[in-house]
């Protein structure tokens, strides 16, 4: 598939589960903890320097936003989870929105095709949010690879031990770094295989 990266645009901030798209498009979900790099990976993989919005306070996005890629798939920005600074309200409305999103099968309609990129700060290693998240792929069988963020931030013996530890999960896992623009070529390899299946 063809995509022009100079046709690209924010088609909606979805806060009820009415706004997400119905038209069947290929979905790149992008999930993570809060603070992880989802907004740098999204503008590093489009070519652009502030198409997502790095937030300066991490936690406060609650809804889904949907990037309408050249009119032929979605890059779907899922709220960051595990903030604790977040009001007991807005994980609750975050995760309703979020599990319904996850779990949406529109009645009638041929559901879209999803691969689910799981950020892990490679500094931090996985979490039990993560974790959590990543039994949830391994059991629904969506397709998903792992993008090790800030890989630029750890020294060669770090990066190969935190490395190998989420590789022991059998996923393809990415080192990524938004300063260095490593790991970029190897996110779109692992998009395009998707799209074209």
């Amino acid at each position: 598939m063809n995509i022009n990266l100079n046709n690209i645009a924010l088609r909606m901030s979805a806060g009820r589960t009415d706004q997400f798209p119905t038209d069947g498009r290929p979905q790149i979900i992008l999930s993570g903890r809060s603070n992880v790099g989802k907004s740098s990976l999204i503008n590093t993989l489009l070519g652009r320097k502030a198409l997502a919005r790095v937030s300066s306070s991490p936690g406060k996005t609650i809804t889904i936003n949907f990037y309408d890629i050249d009119g032929k798939i979605y890059f779907v920005d899922l709220p960051g989870y595990g903030f604790a600074a977040r009001k007991p309200e807005d994980k609750a409305r975050w995760s309703t929105l979020t599990d319904a999103f996850l779990n949406d099968k529109p009645q009638g309609l041929t559901p879209a095709p999803r691969l689910i990129i799981q950020l892990i700060d490679s500094k931090a290693g996985a979490t039990d949010d993560d974790l959590a998240m990543i039994d949830w792929m391994q059991e629904t069988l969506v397709p998903c690879i792992y993008v090790a963020t800030k890989i630029d931030r750890l020294n060669k013996t770090n990066r190969e031990k935190q490395l190998a530890e989420l590789r022991s999960s059998g996923a393809k896992v990415i080192p990524f770094s938004a300063l260095t623009g490593e790991g970029r070529a190897d996110v779109w390899n692992e998009i395009n295989n998707f799209l074209n299946k």
